[in-house]
């Protein structure tokens, strides 16, 4: 047993330096030990196998002989290496590190002899560029060593420490912190060693010609004279980001003790750039005004975000942040009367006061209709630039139509024959990453796939040979999977058994209970007996064991959101049916959909409420949204009564009473997984738009507002807690982005902004508020343009914005999708879906976005041509084709200016223009008409709510990122006049390259490989 002594003395020191702490967010196990998931990249325990026990499946392999897995009374069963000049050692998946800038690996080692040499792991290209970690060297003083090497320009570096004892099992931990240039030894929990000034970096331990043949090894050095480990292995993990001294020793200490404990992230590392004062970045500034609000009973009031300053002399400033309480529950407005709360503005000592004027409300709640809707993808074709050159988002589109084209349809169809038991095709492989034959969200990618075959299909009107060959993808999918479905619940022999009622799934052949089983041997395909309709990429099993109260994990009795997947698939097949125009595809979602009914409609709420708050488990996506579209589309009523089987009540109305939550604006964000609850959110809203019922409506329309100010970083993304300690959770309270945001794990996560996309187009469908179409826009420029690398379809999971970040790109052959793979590649064939929409019940057209295109509105026999330089130059000109009396509407962007203008054939229009809204032009418009824009475009600051010297630079839509040289530990500063923020800068509007002194700045979107500082310390100018 390993010595538990100075583990208690490190663990005390942690506890009273406050490090250590219990996370609180929703229900489940987010963490393990503490640390977000998405930082482990890969975990083998060794207990009888050598599977990736993370949710990636970077299964390692056995080399050369000899490997044994043994019963240790440590730790049960691990993994035994016997040593020796050929004995048999361990390769881990090149992708365990792939890209990373920073990364730590830990485990448990015994090693058997003092036989000097031994290495835990080697990682690298070669044995002179390499990082490595020798427990056991010559001596004793400096037996155990971390050492980097990256050529003789980089000579080895690297902490050392006392040699362990052989024979007994020690933790060891490495850490490369790329951002502090150091290298760190742990032993036992604890830090022993320390190398400052490291110059090589993970990117100089690959061979940049063919970087997967870079190898990583567990016993094994990369020099080949080098004894082999004679000893054992349990539970080595890999991160993907610098663990801090309290992770490694929680890692430590839950390994060893029956009492669990989490740790906060950081211990100083990265701490020194938030420890800044606020500093208020409006000058003049002498109060903030008291303001009053009013509501209705129940509901907490809507306080402005912003609120109009009082300026020295008079004058008008800009409005200023204030950050108002945000109560957990709506008590303060339980009755009529009022009350007073008191906000802040970081950076002052102001505290301006809202009177609150709670009314008692007789008059029923209005029920808007959506009254705009979007053209069919194939009225609306991308075109070049007015040079002909292809713009941000051709060069998006053609990277993933090139990708999409090149695949196999029967490699995302592997798993739904594996689950049927039914033949390969030869030569057809599984996808791998979340696809494999053992990943419990397997089928997830097959569901992306429909969509984005049926959206590329329809958005190929320019390209005839194109749009057959995605054609042809989609129907063979879905020829296969209607067979498929048609087999389930009916006897696979005339005349034998079957189980056609979903409720009464029996267990797999063989087997007492429900499993996950996915393995070769272990899955079930009983097809037969799991109830008609069934379809997915794996056996019911999972969907029944959720109701039992499964929880996440990749044990064969956990489960990964079943429901999640699901959505997925039926999400493309309704996609199919609506966009790709086949019949088939809808047969199979509306089976699928009854049998999903008939087992939520037999389980009571309270078992509902617990699967749907339980983290991951209980994700579905927006099964909610699917079946209320089933509803709209087949005209069946029972779809919108199995859409409201997955309100998520807590989140949505508060508690089974429905007494407050997001319907009654209380924020229940606080602490979520954010793409675990924004599709909720957008099947509430389609939820409402097939029954009218207002409360789904106002769940949608507070969490957009709370959210977007009190959530929401600079390129319209969130999520990326540091508190709880998950980059992929939203905060654990609002308006606290630098405090509690900004993970080392990263922020962001692709899919939360591809859902929000989604759910403010949907919004403006019924509020026609410009404000949507704002955020649209700078969500596009810079999130999805900026998630793609330069030139493949390969995309980013979380988008980093830590002083000197850089992206991480995968999946550039569309052969391992994870969840952001697959949303991006919905993206990637829908570009142009927003750029126009049109009246649903009276004529009148929408300009939504600046982008070359051309629109044929069949409806009305009109064509609009729009031609742009944006955001490259500051005008765009429409050209109409056919005539027609009808209102063009043309959105006015927040961030220009009054200085907008609208030429109708030379003539300027008097129409009024007011920033953040639309303009209106009526008359009768004929053929040849052309209407040209002047969009005046300057730069413009948008800082973290509290801490507001802390900001993005923009010009128009445009976020501006500094280019980095390395990773930073601290914000770049840069010295602005807040009167003029174009005085200090110099640079090209037309590439929309900046500079300010020595700081260059360019297109955020433009990043690929180097390292980018989103957010700058802006310092005032004298």
């Amino acid at each position: 047993m390993p010595t538990a002594r100075p583990l208690a003395i490190v663990a005390t020191l942690f506890m009273t330096s406050g490090w250590i702490h219990q996370a609180s967010a929703e229900d489940g196990d987010q963490f393990l030990d503490g640390i977000g998931e998405t930082a482990l990249i890969s975990r083998y325990r060794f207990a009888g196998d050598l599977k990736d026990g993370s949710r990636n499946g970077l299964t390692a392999q056995e080399k050369d002989q000899g490997l044994q897995f043994v019963d240790d009374e440590t730790f049960g069963k691990v993994l035994q290496l016997p040593g020796g000049e050929d004995g048999a050692y361990v390769q881990i998946p090149v992708d365990a590190i792939g890209d990373a800038v920073s990364f730590s690996v830990t485990g448990w080692v015994k090693v058997d002899s003092e036989t000097a040499g031994q290495v835990f792991f080697d990682f690298g290209k070669d044995a002179e560029h390499h990082l490595t970690l020798v427990p056991m060297g010559e001596g004793r003083e400096n037996g155990c060593s971390l050492a980097i090497e990256a050529g003789e320009s980089l000579p080895l570096q690297g902490p050392k420490s006392f040699r362990v004892r052989p024979q007994t099992w020690v933790h060891l931990g490495a850490v490369l912190d790329a951002a502090k240039s150091s290298l760190s030894l742990y032993v036992d929990g604890a830090r022993v060693g320390r190398q400052e000034g490291v110059k090589a970096s993970v990117e100089s331990l690959f061979d940049a010609d063919a970087p997967r043949a870079t190898q990583i090894f567990l016993g094994r050095s990369l020099d080949d004279a080098a004894p082999r480990l004679a000893g054992q292995l349990f539970d080595v993990r890999f991160y993907r980001s610098a663990l801090s001294d309290s992770q490694i020793s929680v890692i430590h200490h839950n390994a060893i003790s029956d009492e669990k404990i989490t740790a906060v992230e950081g211990d100083g590392r990265m701490e020194s750039y938030r420890e800044d004062r606020p500093r208020l970045l409006q000058e003049g500034l002498e109060g903030v005004p008291d303001i009053t609000v009013t509501t209705a009973v129940g509901t907490l009031p809507h306080l402005p975000a912003w609120v109009p300053g009082t300026y020295a002399g008079g004058v008008e400033g800009p409005a200023v942040r204030v950050i108002w309480p945000s109560p957990v529950d709506n008590e303060a407005v339980a009755k009529a009367g009022k009350y007073t709360v008191t906000g802040k503005v970081p950076g002052t000592d102001f505290a301006p006061k809202a009177e609150v004027v709670i009314e008692m409300t007789t008059t029923p709640e209005d029920q808007p209709k959506a009254t705009l809707q979007p053209f069919p993808l194939g009225q609306v074709v991308l075109s070049p630039a007015p040079d002909g050159s292809p713009t941000p988002f051709m060069s998006h589109r053609d990277k993933f139509l090139r990708g999409l084209a090149a695949t196999d349809p029967d490699r995302f169809l592997y798993v739904f024959r594996d689950a049927f038991g039914q033949p390969q095709p030869a030569g057809i492989e599984a996808l791998g990453v979340w696809d494999s034959q053992t990943t419990r969200l397997r089928g997830h990618a097959t569901g992306h796939y429909l969509t984005a075959l049926a959206q590329a299909c329809a958005s190929t009107s320019y390209d005839a040979e194109l749009h057959a060959a995605f054609a042809a993808k989609m129907d063979h999918m879905i020829e296969v999977l209607y067979e498929l479905s048609q087999m389930s619940g009916k006897p696979a022999t005339a005349g034998g058994a079957a189980v056609s009622d979903p409720t009464q799934v029996p267990p797999g052949p063989g087997k007492e209970g429900f499993d996950s089983d996915l393995s070769e041997e272990g899955i079930r395909t009983d097809y037969w007996n799991w109830g008609t309709g069934f379809i997915s990429g794996y056996p019911p099993d999972q969907f029944i064991m959720l109701e039992h109260g499964a929880n996440y994990g990749t044990g064969n009795d956990q489960v990964w959101a079943p429901y999640y997947t699901l959505h997925k698939i039926l999400a493309g097949l309704v996609d199919v049916y609506e966009v790709g125009g086949n019949a088939k595809a809808l047969e199979i979602a509306k089976g699928m959909g009854h049998w999903v009914d008939q087992r939520l409609r037999a389980l009571p709420q309270e078992t509902r409420i617990k699967m749907w708050n339980s983290y991951i488990a209980g994700e579905y996506g927006g099964m909610n949204e699917i079946m209320a579209r089933l509803g709209r589309i087949t005209g069946e009523p029972r779809f919108f009564e199995t859409a409201k089987l997955f309100d998520n009540t807590r989140f949505f109305f508060g508690d089974a009473e429905h007494h407050h939550g997001l319907a009654k604006n209380v924020d229940t964000i606080r602490g979520r997984h954010a793409n675990q609850h924004i599709p909720q959110v957008i099947g509430a809203l389609e939820t409402y738009r097939g029954t009218h019922e207002r409360p789904y409506l106002d769940v949608a329309e507070n969490f957009w507002d709370l959210c977007e100010h009190g959530y929401m970083y600079s390129i319209g993304g969130v999520a990326g807690a540091r508190n709880p300690n998950n980059a992929e959770c939203f905060t654990a309270e609002p308006n606290q982005l630098f405090h509690e945001g900004l993970s080392e794990g990263g922020q962001n996560e692709t899919c939360a902004t591809y859902n929000l996309l989604k759910l403010g187009r949907e919004l403006f469908q019924f509020d026609r508020d410009a404000k949507y179409m704002d955020y649209y826009e700078r969500a596009m420029y810079n999130h999805i343009l900026a998630s793609v690398d330069e030139d493949n379809p390969g995309n980013t999971y979380h988008v980093p914005l830590n002083p000197g970040a850089r992206k991480s790109f995968s999946n550039a052959h569309m052969d391992g999708f994870t969840c952001c793979n697959g949303t991006a590649l919905e993206s990637g064939t829908k570009l142009q879906d927003s750029i126009y929409f049109h009246g649903s019940e009276t004529p009148g057209l929408y300009v939504n976005l600046f982008v070359p295109s051309k629109l044929d509105w069949k409806d009305q026999g009109i064509t609009l041509t729009q031609e742009t330089g944006f955001p490259f130059a500051k005008t765009s000109t429409l050209t109409l084709g056919g005539s027609g009396e009808f209102p063009i509407f043309i959105r006015v962007p927040e961030w220009t200016t009054d200085a907008f203008t609208v030429r109708i054939n030379g003539e300027k229009s008097s129409v009024p223009i007011h920033p953040g809204s639309y303009l209106k032009l009526e008359r009768s418009w004929q053929d040849g008409d052309v209407i040209a824009l002047e969009i005046p475009m300057g730069f413009h600051l948008r800082p973290l709510m509290d801490q507001p010297n802390i900001a993005s630079l923009f010009y128009g839509p445009v976020l501006l990122a500094a280019e980095e040289a390395e990773a930073r530990s601290t914000w770049r500063s840069v010295t602005l006049d807040l009167d003029d923020l174009g005085k200090n800068i110099s640079g090209d509007p037309a590439s929309l390259h900046f500079q300010i002194g020595e700081t260059q700045l360019k297109p955020f979107f433009e990043f690929y490989n180097g390292f980018h500082s989103v957010y700058l310390d802006i310092v005032p100018a004298p």
